[in-house]
C-alpha cells in the first residue's frame, strides 16, 4: 500500500492564504494523510512557517528551477531548497530542471558536489513547460545526468504531460524505473487550458498510468480539495487514493 500525501497547494491559494500551510498540514494529517508536501511559492513568512511545519512534511516543493534562464546552474536556488527541506525535516526536495540546455552539461559536476553533501533526495518533476516538462527534454536531461554520474529520481506529475501535449501513459512507460514520487491528478480540458480535477472526474486514462508506475512509491493528491466540510472531503479523497 502506497504512502499517501497531500500537496498543500490542493487547498487552493485562497484557503492557504487565509489559514496558512500549518493549518492545512494539520488538517491533512487529521484526515489520514501520512505526510504533506509543503509549497515554497505559498509560504508567506518562510522564517516562521518552516520551523512550525517541521515534522509534518516529507517533501518540500521549490518553485525555482535548477538551471536559471541562460542555462547556468542556479546553486543559490538549490541551496535555498535544501535549506528549507532541512528545516522541515523533509527527506525529499522537488524541483524542475528549469532552463537546462546543451551549454549546461558541464555544470552537472556542481550539482553532483552539492548533492554529495546532503542526505536530502532531489527528485526532478516534469513541469508545465516544453523546456522542462516534455519527454524529449527530460530524456535528454536524465541521459546526460546519468553519464555525469548524477543519478536522480523523478516526481511524476500525471497531469502536467497534457499541458505540453505529451501522453502520460507513454511517459509512465519511459520513466517508470526512475519514478520515486507521484503527483496524482486528473485533468479536464477548458477552452484555453487543462485544469486539475479529482481522478474520478478525469478524461485521461489515470488507472492505466498508475498501473504503469511503481506501486510502492509515495503518492500525493495534487488536485483541488473543496467542499463545505473540507476535512470530510480530504478524508474521502485520501481513502480513495489509498485504496487504488
Amino acid at each position: 500500500m502506497s504512502t499517501v500525501l497531500v500537496s498543500l497547494s490542493s487547498f487552493g491559494a485562497a484557503e492557504v492564504g487565509r489559514h496558512g500551510q500549518l493549518w492545512c498540514a494539520q488538517m491533512a494529517r487529521a484526515a489520514g494523510a501520512d505526510s504533506v508536501e509543503v509549497r515554497g511559492e505559498m509560504l508567506r513568512d518562510p522564517v516562521a512557517e518552516l520551523p512550525a511545519l517541521a515534522g509534518l512534511a516529507s517533501v518540500y516543493s521549490s518553485p525555482e528551477g535548477l538551471w536559471a534562464e541562460g542555462g547556468w546552474l542556479d546553486s543559490a536556488a538549490l541551496g535555498r531548497g535544501l535549506a528549507a527541506a532541512t528545516t522541515l525535516g523533509a527527506k525529499r526536495l522537488k524541483m524542475s530542471i528549469g532552463d537546462f540546455r546543451a551549454t549546461s552539461h558541464g555544470s552537472l559536476w556542481g550539482l553532483k558536489v552539492s548533492l554529495a553533501e546532503t542526505r536530502i533526495e532531489l527528485v526532478i518533476e516534469n513541469d508545465q513547460t516544453v523546456a522542462a516538462g516534455s519527454l524529449p527534454a527530460l530524456q535528454t536531461f536524465f541521459d546526460v545526468a546519468d553519464r555525469a554520474g548524477v543519478s536522480l529520481g523523478m516526481t511524476f506529475d500525471m497531469g502536467n504531460w497534457h499541458c505540453v501535449g505529451e501522453c502520460p501513459l507513454e511517459a509512465a512507460q519511459v520513466f517508470a524505473d526512475r519514478v520515486r514520487y507521484v503527483h496524482c491528478k486528473g485533468v479536464q480540458r477548458l477552452p484555453a487550458k487543462w485544469v486539475a480535477v479529482p481522478l474520478t472526474d478525469s478524461v485521461a486514462p489515470w488507472r492505466a498510468v498508475l498501473r504503469a508506475l511503481p506501486a510502492d512509491v509515495p503518492r500525493a493528491i495534487e488536485y483541488p480539495l473543496v467542499g463545505d466540510d473540507l476535512l470530510a472531503t480530504t478524508r474521502e479523497q485520501i481513502a480513495h487514493l489509498r485504496s487504488l
